[in-house]
């Protein structure tokens, strides 16, 4: 078989070019339009949220533990600023002062919270509307402000009963206690709201009091709320600065937020490695926090509470 032209033409061949399957590319586009630009931008939401995690990691490696030699990926490693930072400065009592005041302030406030919350749920009483409302007022008005007042009541209470004063993390436990109750209240009793009063009346009717019902029934069914509550009042005790920057002065009586921040005070650029080192180690009792309670964070142990 020959072409017009004359050239000999494979058989079976019909000299034309395939045809184009622009189905192919339709697919792809729509792909891209529906569902792909959601993965581009998840990439660029990770790779965002990872840039700064390795660049402190490569300030704690940098041998030269300064700002102005860190890079993204470091030229070498060394573990010489965890070390410093253990033996310059007082970390150790840092971070057992962060863990204590953190620990016990994010668990009481919880409990005076879930006490509150079970309070205004459950019960009728008067001036119940005039607490909800004055606990939501109260919160909008940071601390802070109360500062001058909170100050001249500590140096009088420093004076008479030292171990609750100034520079103690009891006395700044009791401060951060004062304001426990607020948003979390009201997280709570929406929480409770959810609970059908059958269980109350079914336990009350069976002879238990008020206090068993709360504790028995009510806790075990509110364990998300109460997770995640007490992780978030974790984080916000952990962190904070201004408060614990005007109570605590000694150096062994410091915060990590109060320790981490002369660090870097005066002396950004020296002390930056040393700083990058603490600031990884800071982030382990958050992680470990949010591990222990993310089963309660991620169940619903409210479904199934009046089955059978």
């Amino acid at each position: 078989m020959t072409s017009p032209s004359g050239t000999p033409v494979a058989a079976g061949a019909t000299g034309t070019a395939p045809p184009v399957n622009r189905n192919t590319g339709r697919r792809r586009n729509r792909w891209f339009v529906q569902v792909g630009w959601r993965h581009l931008v998840a990439v660029l939401a990770v790779a965002f949220s990872l840039f700064p995690i390795l660049f402190v990691l490569s300030a704690a490696l940098n041998p030269l533990g300064t700002l102005s030699s860190t890079e993204l990926l470091p030229t070498g490693a060394s573990l010489e600023n965890f070390t410093n930072l253990f033996d310059r400065t007082a970390f150790g009592w840092w971070f057992f002062n962060s863990l204590l005041i953190a620990g016990v302030a994010s668990f009481a406030s919880v409990f005076l919270s879930a006490l509150a919350a079970y309070a205004f749920s459950r019960m009728r009483f008067s001036g119940r509307r005039v607490g909800l409302l004055s606990l939501l007022l109260i919160q909008m008005f940071p601390q802070f402000l109360a500062i001058v007042a909170i100050f001249l009541l500590f140096t009088t209470i420093t004076d008479l009963w030292p171990a609750i004063g100034f520079n103690t993390p009891w006395g700044l436990l009791l401060l951060y206690l004062g304001g426990a109750l607020g948003v979390n209240t009201w997280l709570m009793k929406g929480f409770f709201d959810t609970l059908p009063r059958e269980l109350d009346e079914s336990a009350t009717v069976d002879g238990a009091t008020h206090a068993q019902v709360f504790f028995r029934i009510m806790l075990p069914l509110v364990a998300p709320i109460l997770a995640v509550t007490g992780l978030l009042a974790f984080i916000g005790t952990i962190n904070e600065f201004l408060m614990a920057n005007v109570f605590l002065t000694n150096s062994e009586s410091k915060t990590l937020a109060v320790g981490m921040f002369g660090l870097v005070a005066g002396e950004r650029n020296n002390n930056f490695g040393i700083f990058a080192a603490g600031t990884l180690l800071t982030a382990i009792p958050t992680v470990l926090v949010f591990q222990m309670v993310q089963r309660y964070i991620v169940s619903g142990l409210t479904a199934g509470a009046v089955k059978g």
